[in-house]
């Protein structure tokens, strides 16, 4: 299937930021969206703005760190249109500090939702692409893991993971589904929210007020992987700020 129309789509974080722009724009060109997010009363705005706009949308309450939660996210994409066409694992959460302060569980927390919540997905999502010989994984992943810097490690290393998962994905696909991994820059989103230290924190608010894209930047850059014929298979693709280093 060529273009966005009539695709089923499963958004991840689609409460805010990335994930609602993508909710919006993707609908906005005929796709029935699927939202998935922890925040219920953000989710269901979302998918009652959609709707508003003449859009399709359904939407579950979703922690991706609980695999059944994905497990049920995908379920109704299935359950009500018989089919899942793209899934956009787009949550994850950032709360970086210098390694030498052992935030512990900001590390743990990390993980389970930038590394498990993936995995989750693809596990829901897998065997549905492969039944029906097409789909498309979209992963959001992130500039902090091309160029390092101080206090991204665990984050970096995270998305570095997608990074990597998603090329192995790529690479045992024949051809049944295609694999797109999406690394933005500074973007115009909650992210510094879950920063749990407040220098940090504070740094990374104030650049993102001084360069920030609008998160309708990375979402245009979804929906261009997504339109493209299924024998086109975009890999990777960065979008930062054109003053970003």
């Amino acid at each position: 299937m060529t273009g966005i129309d009539g695709k089923v789509i499963v958004i991840t974080g689609a409460s805010s930021g990335i994930g609602r722009a993508a909710a919006l724009l993707l609908a906005g060109q005929g796709a029935k969206v699927v939202l998935g997010a922890r925040g219920g009363d953000e989710l269901e705005a979302v998918a009652r703005e959609v709707r508003d706009a003449g859009g399709s949308a359904l939407h579950r309450r979703t922690d991706v760190s609980k695999r059944q939660d994905m497990a049920a996210l995908v379920a109704v994409a299935t359950d009500s249109h018989g089919k899942l066409d793209v899934l956009i694992s787009n949550a994850g959460i950032g709360p970086i500090s210098m390694l030498a302060e052992l935030r512990v569980e900001d590390w743990e927390a990390m993980v389970d939702v930038n590394i498990n919540g993936l995995l989750y997905g693809i596990a829901a999502a897998l065997p549905i692409f492969r039944r029906q010989g097409s789909g498309h994984f979209v992963n959001t992943i992130s500039t902090a893991g091309i160029q390092m810097s101080p206090t991204m490690a665990i984050y970096a290393a995270t998305k570095n993971a997608v990074r990597t998962i998603s090329e192995g994905l790529r690479l045992e696909s024949d051809g049944k589904y295609r694999v797109t991994g999406i690394s933005p820059g500074f973007v115009g989103t909650r992210f510094a929210e879950s920063m749990t230290d407040a220098g940090v924190k504070a740094e990374i608010q104030k650049r993102m007020d001084e360069i920030a894209l609008a998160p309708e930047a990375i979402a245009r850059a979804m929906a261009f992987a997504i339109q493209q014929p299924d024998d086109v298979d975009v890999g990777d693709i960065v979008v930062r700020p054109t003053v970003q280093n």
